[in-house]
């Protein structure tokens, strides 16, 4: 889903000059149509039919342009005061309140069905098609198909792409209307072929699961997702807060969760300076840009934010873009100045933590969850503030 999952997910360390070698491990150096030919046999023992194949599969060619774009994604090295005040812009903050007002019958009936509010549905789909404007315009099948032949993640986009089949075999697009971004998803929130196939919904009643025109399909779709992904009806998902000068910084982190009561102990406080209500209600404390930046308590359901997307800064961006369409404030900009490491520093304090011998993930210059859990215990190492986000200090310190 979304122009940004594959992209934002993960960014290639490889280069393009390494892809004969890549090739010959991944598929034995056979040609983009001899693969192509071994997978209309596999499509074909796995039920498709031969006409959806040819419709499909006739003439496709590889697309260079595809895996190119696939290597040099770096959107996500941004910071994520950089990235949401980009995404969360005013326009779509107008028109996302304008189309919860205009469809409030449509969001309350998923939202019955679901438990999914209209603004969390609304900021998926604000963030990923500008509510269906930008769906893209590349051939579905050719990327899907490039992507399965590429070996960087053949499996994963092999069964994309028979899903899609799937979807053409079902009657809800044929192959010359499944079009879309460079990585291959669909529809006005962005679906993996995967998720189409198996939580599209028809929810016009018009026969036809159509995530690409009909936002009544595509929007309860999305709740349909959601919904499996585990969301819980009627609970919150982030919440902007106040954090104190001192606090035990260690304790915040996605994989870390308190009670509310145990955060007021702490310092915690409500945005505009409450105390926090004094129950056993869990969350974690995130801190995007270290403990002089904006401060949120993530919820359980924000799990669900990142079922959507694993990108760290898009998920929570994605959560803040619906409370501000649910009525929240714009974010604060934190209480001190935050200087973020470049993309190349990024890079080097990977390495420098991966010689060290932590497990960073890939060296990509994005500071994930990996990165993350491996800065605080450097931090805690140190005796460093340990608020998981890597600063000068912590890079000169690692030499």
């Amino acid at each position: 889903m979304l122009p940004f999952l594959y992209s934002m997910m993960v960014v290639a360390s490889l280069v393009i000059g390494t892809q004969p070698a890549l090739a010959q491990s991944c598929h034995n150096g056979a040609s983009f149509n001899t693969w192509l030919d071994d997978f209309r046999r596999f499509a074909g023992s796995q039920g498709v039919s031969s006409r959806t194949i040819n419709s499909a599969l006739n003439g496709l060619t590889f697309n260079q342009r595809v895996v190119d774009q696939d290597r040099r994604q770096r959107v996500f090295t941004q910071t994520f005061l950089q990235f949401s005040d980009r995404m969360v812009a005013q326009y779509r903050l107008d028109r996302g309140r304008r189309h919860i007002a205009d469809k409030n019958s449509m969001f309350s009936r998923i939202e019955r069905e679901f438990g999914v509010p209209a603004p969390v549905l609304v900021g998926f789909w604000g963030l990923e098609t500008d509510f269906g404007a930008n769906i893209g315009d590349m051939s579905v099948l050719r990327s899907l198909a490039t992507l399965a032949y590429d070996c960087r993640r053949p499996e994963r986009f092999r069964g994309e792409l028979l899903a899609a089949l799937r979807i053409i075999d079902k009657g809800d697009l044929t192959a010359a209307q499944m079009v879309g971004p460079w990585a291959g998803e669909m529809g006005q929130t962005q679906f993996l072929a995967s998720h189409y196939d198996n939580y599209g919904i028809d929810y016009d009643g018009d026969g036809r699961r159509d995530l690409l025109r009909s936002s009544a399909d595509s929007l309860a779709s999305a709740a349909n997702l959601l919904k499996a992904h585990g969301w819980r009806r009627g609970e919150p998902w982030l919440e902007e807060v106040q954090v104190p000068s001192q606090m035990p910084w260690e304790e915040a982190g996605l994989d870390i969760r308190h009670s509310r009561s145990d955060w007021s102990r702490w310092g915690v406080k409500y945005i505009d300076g409450r105390a926090l209500s004094s129950d056993r209600t869990q969350a974690a404390l995130l801190l995007p840009m270290g403990r002089n930046g904006p401060a949120f308590l993530a919820y359980r359901n924000f799990d669900v934010y990142l079922e959507w997307n694993q990108s760290f800064i898009y998920s929570i961006t994605a959560g803040y873009y619906a409370t501000r369409l649910a009525g929240a404030s714009r974010v604060s900009r934190g209480r001190a100045e935050v200087s973020p490491l470049t993309y190349e520093q990024t890079k080097e304090l990977q390495r420098r933590l991966s010689n060290a011998g932590h497990n960073v993930g890939r060296i990509d210059g994005i500071i994930g969850a990996n990165t993350r859990a491996a800065v605080r215990t450097v931090q805690l190492q140190l005796g460093l503030p340990a608020d998981s986000y890597p600063t000068l200090e912590l890079l000169r310190r690692l030499n």
